[in-house]
């Protein structure tokens, strides 16, 4: 469960009745189907295959904490899992300033095979009922359980059927209900499905994950004995931060692709095979890992967080442990330009990849925790000037405008890309 722990989200700023700030405009929820509504807006992405758990605060049943994880699929997991979700999220809301007075419970699983909805609901009552009695066991009562499945939400507490009928209640399109024209004049985002987050950041498949793992084999047979020795170590460093750096311009330089799918094949192709493998494993050194890090913001932030995505789902085959490094990179960006959503789901990847990973680890915590990245921006930028004493660093938004040259580098390289069928 601790890998999968994702978005304890101390800060009140997506609550039900709370405002963004002191003057600002409240979102009051008054139903089970307004709280269904409201539930992407306060993680920021719809979740699929999750439980998810917010803390109640005051009489006005103001949002605090958020915890989601996956649902285990074993039941005999549920218990544990219950447990270690109550426990987690109350202990955090007592460090960030108190015991919620209630929780509110979402179970969120779409149908597999031929079940349906409501059978849905069934099989994960057992599940509602362990979780409120690890709730009720530290003094918190769960003040609603609802199931959603197949654009239908179900209650596990309201027994009146006038108001959660048994075939349950049809949830609002996305996008179209009250709560949704709310949300969005107050400014909260939902960056699409879980699922769909996770998919931009996992393995490729078929042929071309066959022929990358090939291309790893190699690489690793030729680069690893170099970082293991101290003569050729910092060597390896500079070239594979160079290649880093040739790749992030060509991406930019790249034409841009509107749909998330369609830009990620687009960078998958502009990225060779042995190029990746040579970034993969050089970013396994820390203290290479460490110099990228200081890509998080201006004009290097969006391709850098591009190339990361794009070495994670490289990591394939034998080297899945490897994706800890980029994809601790994509969070460590995400969360450095505001996307902490995203950032929480990369770090949360990471630490499935190598629990042990102690960059994601320490990410993973302090995003959770709510503490700012700027404190961490800071020391990177501090590191960076006494390592280049005579960068400047641009404004916000300003960028060196590509000469011909670069746009006819980037033009071949994509061309050459597509040809070899990456």
């Amino acid at each position: 469960m601790t890998n999968n722990h994702e978005s304890r989200v101390p800060s009140d700023h997506q609550s039900a009745t709370a405002a963004r700030s002191a003057a600002g405009p409240q979102i009051t929820l008054r139903s089970p189907a307004e709280l269904a509504d409201a539930l992407p807006y306060m993680l920021g992405f719809h979740p699929t295959d999750s439980l998810v758990m917010v803390a109640v605060h005051g009489e006005g049943g103001r949002f605090g904490g958020r915890l989601r994880v996956g649902i285990p699929a074993a039941p005999a997991e549920w218990e544990e899992t219950a447990r270690q979700a109550a426990d987690c999220l109350i202990r955090g809301s007592e460090r960030r300033g108190g015991k919620p007075d209630g929780i509110v419970v979402f179970l969120c699983q779409e149908p597999r095979g031929d079940e349906s909805g409501q059978r849905v609901m069934t099989r994960l009552r057992p599940l509602a009922q362990r979780i409120r009695l690890a709730c009720g066991a530290r003094d918190v009562p769960v003040l609603e359980a609802l199931c959603l499945s197949s654009g239908r939400l179900w209650s596990y507490v309201c027994p009146d059927a006038r108001c959660c009928p048994a075939e349950g209640s049809r949830l609002a399109a996305v996008g179209t209900s009250v709560m949704a024209a709310a949300a969005t004049f107050a400014g909260l985002q939902v960056r699409g499905s879980l699922k769909e987050i996770e998919s931009r950041l996992a393995p490729l498949r078929g042929v071309v994950a066959e022929e990358m793992e090939e291309a790893l084999d190699r690489a690793a047979a030729a680069l690893v004995p170099k970082i293991l020795d101290g003569s050729t170590r910092e060597e390896v460093g500079a070239e594979t931060l160079a290649l880093a750096k040739a790749v992030m311009r060509r991406i930019t330089l790249a034409p841009p692709v509107e749909w998330p799918r369609g830009a990620d094949d687009r960078d998958d192709g502009l990225i060779g095979h042995e190029e990746a493998a040579a970034l993969i494993l050089g970013l396994q050194d820390r203290e290479i890992r460490d110099v990228a890090a200081e890509w998080m913001e201006d004009e290097e932030a969006a391709p850098a967080l591009r190339l990361w995505r794009a070495l994670a789902r490289r990591c394939v085959g034998a080297y899945g442990e490897h994706a800890a490094a980029p994809l601790t990179l994509a969070g460590w960006v995400s969360w450095s330009t505001g996307d902490e959503p995203t950032a929480r789901i990369a770090l949360g990847m990471a630490l499935r990849a190598d629990a042990e990973y102690r960059f994601a680890q320490l990410l993973h915590h302090a995003c959770n925790e709510g503490i700012d990245p700027e404190g961490l921006r800071q020391c990177l930028r501090e590191e960076r000037r006494r390592r280049e004493p005579r960068r400047r660093r641009p404004a916000a938004g300003t960028t060196r405008p590509p000469s011909r040259r670069d746009r006819t580098a980037a033009r071949r390289t994509s061309r050459r890309s597509a040809g070899s069928g990456q």
